[in-house]
């Protein structure tokens, strides 16, 4: 069997789904998931749909041309078909903090994530060794305020050199410029140390800290030229009390961070995420 997944969106009108799912069965194809929203304030529809094929009656590409002619073109829909097989390839971006890095690659390692990692871009060295670890090539290119523009164009041509499709980055403790941003939109995700929007900036539990709060979290987002304003694909939080210090903060911070940003990397891979004005719609 051949299993793909479909994600459509598009002006919310009458018979879309009764039009999809009658498609995909005239062409001989089971649907085993699916899943929809109508945005009723935009008046948008979202759906994603999984479904398998005999492989005698496999044509991908015949199945892309039907569709946008038999479906897209009379919807007006904009949509994605992607195989089972293909696994994104996804480049980690890194600077000095290494949980987030130990924890995904500790979670590629085991299977746990559908798609490749080919490469490790870092502004510092200090995480090479982690690298060689696990096999996967490390490159050191310097980004600072005065070699800003130095670095954008190394990063751009290693990024096309391996064939990369998103970016995550895990601490990377510089900003995305808009350039990088355009070229990977809504395809750069970040982990936030910080429940967003409350607490953005550099040092959120200490600012937390500070305020006397009884939760901290972490938001992982897709990236914007908007610092810390992007698009939210998770968020988790965690209780704290006036018996904790910053460090018991940062602590249970950091464990919040390995987990949001690993389920939204997941999800992105599995194709479950829909970015609409800023907002996301997140399939199950």
């Amino acid at each position: 069997m051949q299993k793909i997944t479909i994600l459509i969106h598009c002006e919310d009108q009458k018979g879309i789904i009764a039009s999809v799912t009658n498609y995909i069965a005239g062409i001989e194809g089971n649907i085993i998931y699916l899943d929809q929203h109508v945005d009723e304030n935009e008046n948008v529809f979202f759906m994603r749909l999984e479904c398998e094929f005999n492989t005698q009656n496999w044509d991908l590409e015949l199945i892309k041309r039907d569709f946008q002619t038999n479906l897209a073109d009379k919807f007006n829909m904009s949509w994605e078909i992607y195989t089972q097989e293909y696994k994104p390839r996804m480049a980690l971006f890194i600077s000095k903090y290494d949980h987030c890095l130990y924890d995904l690659l500790g979670r590629y390692s085991a299977g746990e994530l559908p798609l490749e990692i080919p490469l490790i871009i870092s502004n510092h060295e200090d995480l090479k060794g982690v690298a060689e670890r696990f096999d996967i090539p490390f490159h050191y290119v310097p980004f600072t305020k005065n070699i800003k523009e130095e670095g954008e164009k190394q990063q751009i041509a290693l990024l096309k050199e391996y064939d990369i499709n998103f970016i995550v980055l895990a601490r990377y403790m510089q900003i995305i410029t808009p350039k990088l941003i355009e070229l990977y939109k809504n395809r750069i995700i970040n982990i936030h140390h910080s429940f967003l929007p409350a607490f953005p900036g550099a040092k959120p539990y200490h600012s937390a800290f500070a305020r006397g709060v009884k939760i901290i979290g972490a938001t992982s987002h897709y990236v914007t030229e908007e610092l810390d304003e992007g698009p939210i694909i998770e968020q988790d939080i965690t209780r704290v009390s006036h018996s904790h210090s910053i460090e018991d903060f940062i602590v249970k911070g950091r464990d919040l961070e390995r987990s949001v940003l690993a389920r939204a990397v997941k999800l992105h891979a599995e194709r479950k995420t829909m970015v609409y004005n800023n907002k996301t719609v997140i399939f199950s």
